[in-house]
């Protein structure tokens, strides 16, 4: 049996932090810092570690991610989710309103004299519709809409949505409740997220809806944790109809078991004042942290709501007034064609300068080819922009009828814009391409002069092949104004101290700067090719699925001998028998069990790069150039361990938080120098967690597995001298 006041210590965190997470949430208030809230999290992940007898699911530790789910099932919803009527107008709100009085009149046979009608309106957040059920206070699962009378069952990732509580804040709860709400991404964190894509080379979300959408389909909960999603709660599905009698009182009684709910809901006794709202809320809308489209008004009493009953799609006593879209009208002036560090080209409109939702547009997205065909889109056309999640401009279409007789079709390059090499498009469905439905084009040269500079930038970074002298600054300053030494590629880098007399005539290139950046390129060669993948700009590969390709390979030549297989071996494992087989005539598991960071959309993209002829010529100039293409970061699977080994040769290690005396990639390679396996994240499989400040989810996991951890005294006490520190 656990001390007493271990089991004490325990119920308190754990109702201190649902309090938490309910002032936030719901009273949108904060009652402790983040930091305290992480602290007082990994101490009652430490406490539950150590007693696992007292587990409990609905505890806050759960909230963190977990092991990702097969697939989904399929919920019958016990209360349909209906669609809502909406309206575009004033007229046609106080059309319905008429309807709402006359469909209540002593006509109906259900009230002695006509009653008086209350409205309620709430925003209407642009998010997806979610079904999460209660039972007895604890929730049971969680259903998209789906076709209204079956959606997807996607509870793993209601549990990690902060938001939703796990349990509600009652001690006598109702048997059943069913709340309908709103799953959504905030605009910071859709923007955080773009900002992170944009830094790998990968698409950007198009807008929160769909970036929520996506997410929540995700398998995997520790994705749905790290994109830290919202909820609100606006409606009722399977519910005791002694519950409440109104939707006014309904909101309340869930807002006080800890269901969040919107601040700006408001109740109106007349058509005039939910026509007032609507208008009052247009401007207010614009400064809330998510994406708002609408607003939703419905009768407020239920026995009026029973009275009006449905139609064979939507209830008849509630409809949504539509906002109309910020958007605004402008000419086309020009497309320009924009490549990237990946070589993907993006089409940019140029235009005559535009207010639109509180900033002057110039510019804007035309996503890709495959929709200025869709959409017909000519140079000279007036077209009709508006902004994606209120942030980012897009073109929606034209104006046809204003097309001028000189408007010019806007033609996909057939080469690169920036150094005439070929491209490629791309389609969803590869085995059926259109011109309508291409989905990107890349320029396929990596010597690209518009993705050279960007890429040499990258490889020279310190997560990369960390030549710390050759900055950003100094690679534009050599390729301005040293012309006669050419800085256009990898092997270029190397190829610097052959013009030591040249840069030393640059401004502000000393004797000693320039003996720095020679040193630091010397010390690069020997990186190893774990360093070099992710230097090199290639699609899929950054600093962590490099170092996850150089543990599984000795050097280049294991590499480029390796079938495509090889490069995804977690995601074959994975696969059934049959699909292992009919894919790639396997009938066993591989037997390596490190992971790459690729999978089966990414492996073939990446292998194909590695074995194309640019590729072969980039890796024969740097091997001519004595860079190393050997892994210093390889593991051999059938190593056995002897007794020199360290306390970490052969443990999975995951390191988490802001250390005091350590860069953690310089940790992480001083571990694995030992004979360490380090991830990025907490699984099963992991022997050891290290901590420092700040440290998060990835700490909660660990303890509730647990995983032991170290903070950096206990590091340094264990390995200190072999550390060298």
């Amino acid at each position: 049996m656990p001390p007493a006041d271990s089991i004490a210590r325990i119920h308190h965190l754990r109702d201190l932090l649902t309090r938490a997470n309910r002032a936030y949430y719901v009273d949108a208030t904060s009652i402790m810092p983040d930091l305290e809230f992480d602290q007082l999290l990994t101490e009652l992940a430490e406490l539950e570690s150590k007693h696992p007898e007292l587990d409990d699911p609905a505890s806050p530790t759960k909230r963190v991610g977990g092991e990702p789910i097969d697939g989904f099932t399929q919920v019958t919803h016990r209360v349909p989710m209906l669609s809502i009527d909406n309206s575009y107008d004033e007229s046609t709100i106080r059309e319905w309103a008429a309807r709402m009085t006359r469909g209540i009149s002593g006509d109906s046979g259900l009230f002695a004299s006509p009653p008086s009608l209350t409205f309620v309106c709430d925003p209407k957040i642009d998010g997806v519709a979610l079904s999460i059920r209660y039972e007895n206070g604890k929730l049971i699962h969680a259903v998209t809409r789906g076709d209204g009378v079956k959606g997807d069952d996607v509870t793993h990732a209601a549990r990690v949505i902060r938001a939703i509580p796990m349990t509600l804040d009652s001690k006598t709860p109702p048997k059943v409740l069913e709340v309908r709400g709103e799953v959504f991404m905030t605009t910071t964190e859709f923007a955080r997220i773009n900002r992170e894509l944009e830094d790998a080379g990968e698409d950007l979300l198009a807008n929160p809806r769909n970036a929520t959408a996506g997410t929540i389909k995700n398998l995997d909960p520790n994705l749905i944790a790290r994109r830290k999603l919202s909820f609100q709660a606006h409606g009722r599905g399977d519910v005791d109809p002694n519950f409440a009698s109104s939707h006014t009182e309904f909101l309340a009684k869930i807002k006080s078991l800890g269901i969040p709910t919107n601040p700006h809901t408001k109740s109106c006794s007349s058509v005039d004042e939910v026509v007032a709202t609507i208008a009052a809320f247009a401007d207010a809308r614009r400064s809330l942290p998510y994406a708002t489209d609408g607003m939703v008004i419905r009768l407020d009493r239920f026995d009026q709501q029973a009275a009006l009953g449905l139609t064979s799609k939507s209830p008849r006593w509630i409809t949504a007034y539509k906002y109309p879209p910020d958007r605004k009208s402008t000419i086309l002036l020009d497309v320009l064609h924009q490549v990237g560090k990946t070589g993907k080209i993006t089409p940019r409109a140029v235009m005559q300068p535009v207010h639109l939702a509180g900033t002057t547009v110039k510019h804007a997205t035309l996503h890709n080819y495959g929709q200025i065909r869709q959409k017909d889109i000519h140079i000279g056309d007036t077209i009709e922009i508006e902004k994606a999640g209120e942030i980012i401009p897009y073109v929606v279409g034209i104006i046809t009828e204003k097309r001028p007789a000189d408007a010019r079709p806007i033609i996909a390059p057939e080469t690169c814009p920036e150094c005439n090499g070929p491209v490629e498009p791309e389609y969803p469905d590869p085995s059926n391409p259109t011109p309508e439905s291409e989905s990107a084009r890349r320029c396929i040269n990596p010597e690209c002069p518009a993705q050279v500079r960007e890429k040499l930038v990258w490889f020279c970074g310190r997560k990369q092949m960390d030549i710390d002298s050759l900055g950003e600054k100094t690679i534009d300053q050599v390729r301005a104004e040293a012309p006669s030494i050419p800085l256009n590629s990898f092997a270029d880098i190397f190829r610097l101290p052959e013009h030591r007399a040249t840069l030393l005539t640059l401004d502000r290139m000393g004797e000693k700067k320039v003996d720095n950046l020679l040193a630091g390129i010397e010390a690069a060669k020997s990186r190893g090719l774990g360093k070099l993948l992710a230097g090199m700009g290639i699609r899929h590969v950054g600093d962590t699925t490099g170092k996850l390709l150089a543990r599984n390979f000795r050097g280049i030549d294991d590499l480029l001998a390796a079938p495509v297989y090889k490069l995804m071996p977690i995601a074959v494992n994975r696969m059934s028998p049959k699909k292992r087989m009919e894919l790639f005539n396997l009938d066993a598991p591989l037997p390596n069990e490190y992971e790459t960071g690729l999978g089966v959309d990414t492996a073939p993209a990446v292998y194909a790069y590695l074995h194309s002829p640019v590729a072969q010529r980039t890796f024969a100039a740097l091997k001519s150039l004595g860079v190393s293409l050997a892994s210093v970061d390889y593991i051999d699977p059938t190593r056995a361990p002897t007794t020199t080994d360290s306390p970490v040769t052969g443990k999975t290690i995951v390191i988490t938080g802001t250390l005091t005396k350590w860069e953690r990639t310089e940790l992480a390679e001083a571990l694995e120098r030992l004979g360490a396996k380090v991830t990025d994240s907490v699984s099963k499989k992991t022997h050891i967690l290290i901590v420092g400040k700040s440290a998060g989810s990835k700490l909660a996991k660990a303890e509730s597995l647990g995983i032991p951890t170290w903070d950096e005294a206990k590091l340094h006490a264990e390995l200190g001298t072999l550390l060298g520190r």
